[in-house]
């Protein structure tokens, strides 16, 4: 195991130290996921078998478990995706409200809701796949062009 120099918030170290039964280097790899940094392998199967931390590789971040015992809960929601049904949801409910919505449109509506693990090119391919699952489900259609989306709901006959 490799130990960094700096620790990125002190107060995280002692927290998770005084409020859990948590070994010395599960701290230690739970302060690399803090950091950001690479886990090997056996050490993340290890984490996620003690529910300490969620994510897909490389984008791991702390459990519930861990952020309520640091006091960053609002840390942990900003970065645990929500379910495909709440952004649904939004995109049906904007559609209700305006009637149509531009790719453009509905990037600006769900972008800042994503979870900040995603970068902006994996935050665009969700939006893509959402926007297809909504189709599939015969809930709206493109009555655009590919590059030019009009999203509408879907008539009912």
């Amino acid at each position: 195991m490799t130990l960094h120099g700096s620790i990125v918030d002190p107060a995280y170290s002692r927290m998770l130290i005084q409020k859990t039964d948590l070994s010395l280097q599960e701290i230690f790899a739970l302060d690399r996921v803090q950091k950001k940094l690479p886990l090997d392998e056996a050490m993340v199967k290890h984490l996620r078998r003690a529910n300490l931390i969620e994510g897909h590789k490389p984008n791991l971040h702390v459990s519930a478990m861990v952020a309520n015992a640091t006091a960053s809960k609002a840390d942990y929601i900003r970065t645990r995706a929500q379910d495909d049904e709440f952004y649904a949801k939004l995109v049906l409910d904007y559609l209700v409200k305006f009637g149509t919505a531009s790719r453009k449109e509905i990037d600006a509506l769900l972008l800042g809701k994503l979870s900040d693990a995603l970068d902006d090119g994996q935050k665009e391919s969700k939006i893509g796949n959402l926007l297809t699952h909504i189709r599939q489900a015969d809930l709206i259609e493109n009555t655009g062009s590919r590059k030019a989306s009009q999203w509408v709901l879907k008539e009912k006959n």
